[in-house]
């Protein structure tokens, strides 16, 4: 964004509103080009996961719930809270205190927000994810009758940013390779990066830009 505003001889502030505005109309536009698809195509197969990201530091994650059918459509995302965990966890909690978890209620919240776009038959509905605990439930809840598909997680390539994974065949192919596109093209998601996140609310903005130009101008061109 300074680059932009650097390039453009323009406030940085200036960059920033229209970053917000422009991702209220993109995002509107995506919602019912997205709609007008799934009217003609009712989804019937979905991938889900969580992609993470940190919010100034990597002792403050972020998850950010991502569910796209088998041509790689994006259908809905969210944003949010997640504790640190591994050998960040004892740092986070020291320098700021206990961070709540709030991947079950997102992952709620994402499934939920793609109901209009999946067939109304749920047992035509076939989902697909890895074998994460926090996604059968709401599944169920949500989706009665549909077919729950768990595959085992793999490790992660070079290529991809690490979402692309070290196999012949990947279940979650269309999953992964969406993660993948969202972190080449979206710089504050980039793994080495000094380009971090410092509102949320402006990494949800370009999430929905990125996401509006992925649906209209790459898959359904």
């Amino acid at each position: 964004m300074r680059r932009t505003a650097r390039l453009l001889g323009i406030n940085p502030k200036t960059v920033a509103r229209k970053l917000h505005f422009l991702a209220a109309v993109e995002g509107e536009k995506n919602r019912r080009t997205v709609e007008e698809y799934a009217a003609r195509n009712p989804v019937t197969d979905v991938f889900f996961d969580d992609v993470e990201t940190s919010h100034h530091t990597k002792c403050k994650p972020l998850s950010i719930p991502l569910a796209v059918n088998e041509k790689r459509l994006i259908l809905g995302f969210c944003v949010c809270l997640m504790p640190a965990s591994g050998k960040l966890a004892a740092l986070s909690r020291k320098k700021y205190g206990p961070r709540p978890d709030h991947r079950p209620q997102a992952i709620q919240e994402l499934l939920e927000s793609i109901r209009p776009l999946v067939h109304p038959c749920n047992s035509k509905i076939e989902f697909t994810s890895d074998q994460c605990p926090r996604y059968p439930g709401p599944v169920r809840r949500i989706y009665p009758g549909a077919t729950h598909r768990r595959v085992k997680g793999r490790r992660g390539c070079v290529a991809g940013q690490g979402e692309l994974k070290k196999i012949g065949f990947d279940p979650l192919f269309a999953l992964n390779h969406s993660a993948a596109m969202l972190r080449a093209n979206v710089n504050r998601l980039i793994r080495r990066t000094w380009c971090t996140t410092k509102r949320i609310d402006s990494l949800v903005a370009h999430l929905t830009l990125y996401v509006a130009y992925h649906n209209r101008q790459l898959q359904l061109s």
